[in-house]
């Protein structure tokens, strides 16, 4: 796992996610590689006009539509070529120093997958280029990304700068102590005042969690304030992000089946959607 691999889709937070992850880069010490991804648009030559038009006309326009469907693959190319070197400018000037740009058709989980191995973070946009920036919902993309892939996930909200701070949603589950050894293990948030807060009541067994977790952390040299907060996780979450100004949230996500049920419906769901800060999912 060596590289920081940047989804870059030309739409309005290709350049937020650029930004993300060059700091990424710089944080982790790993070469960043811009991706953008052809995903090939449904066939539409296949259609069966025989019915309201004659034999021949039907040939002809068969033709024309195949021609257009050519020119238009070419024109995505051409566009994606462009959207990447873009991308590079862009990177080089905000410091980074090891860039590859990656040009891949077919669909972008499936790319990921294939080059999962030698990823170490994916950085992508909330919403991707059938969306508005200030749209309340998510792309697709980051339900499939995160329930087929095993990497950390960065999401961009909008304008990126270097976080100051993070807060870890915590509730003493297997997901979290996981995202907990993950952050401990790796440089990427080193040296950023930690908030630990956990939610709901403060019951013994999940005070003694939250010690634990606060344990490791401070271990590995971070410095840490932990909270347990009585109340609702999404209210009590979006209270002390805004009362402690807190500028990214890293939190885990469950493996295997459980991942389409904790984006659909949930309060990790509700935290994408309304975060106006960047958020990192650990598997």
């Amino acid at each position: 796992m060596t590289n920081i691999i940047a989804c870059i889709d030309g739409s309005s937070l290709s350049e937020c996610v650029t930004t993300a992850s060059v700091w990424a880069a710089k944080q982790m010490g790993s070469p960043l590689t811009l991706m953008h991804s052809l995903e090939k648009e449904a066939a539409r030559t296949d259609e069966d006009l025989s019915g309201s038009i004659g034999l021949g006309s039907r040939e002809h326009l068969l033709e024309e539509l195949v021609a257009l469907d050519a020119k238009r693959a070419k024109l995505a190319l051409e566009h994606g070529k462009l959207v990447l070197e873009n991308a590079k400018e862009f990177a080089h000037k905000a410091g980074a120093k090891q860039i590859e740009l990656l040009q891949r058709h077919g669909d972008l989980v499936e790319n990921l997958l294939d080059l999962e191995e030698e990823t170490r973070l994916i950085v992508v946009g909330r919403c991707g280029s059938g969306h508005t920036q200030s749209a309340h919902t998510i792309g697709s993309h980051i339900e499939r990304v995160a329930r087929t892939l095993h990497r950390p996930i960065l999401i961009s909200v909008g304008q990126f700068k270097a976080p100051t701070n993070f807060m870890i949603a915590y509730d003493g589950r297997e997901a979290a102590d996981n995202a907990i050894v993950r952050i401990a293990q790796s440089p990427l948030l080193l040296g950023l005042p930690c908030h630990l807060v956990m939610a709901g009541e403060a019951t013994p067994e999940r005070r003694l969690k939250l010690e634990e977790a606060h344990r490791k952390l401070e271990e590995e040299g971070f410095d840490v304030t932990a909270s347990i907060i009585p109340g609702k996780i999404y209210p009590v979450l979006t209270q002390y992000r805004e009362e402690n100004q807190i500028e990214l949230m890293a939190m885990g996500a469950y493996a295997h089946s459980k991942v389409r049920q904790f984006f659909v419906g949930s309060n990790t769901s509700k935290m994408i959607i309304e975060s106006d800060i960047p958020l990192l999912i650990l598997r």
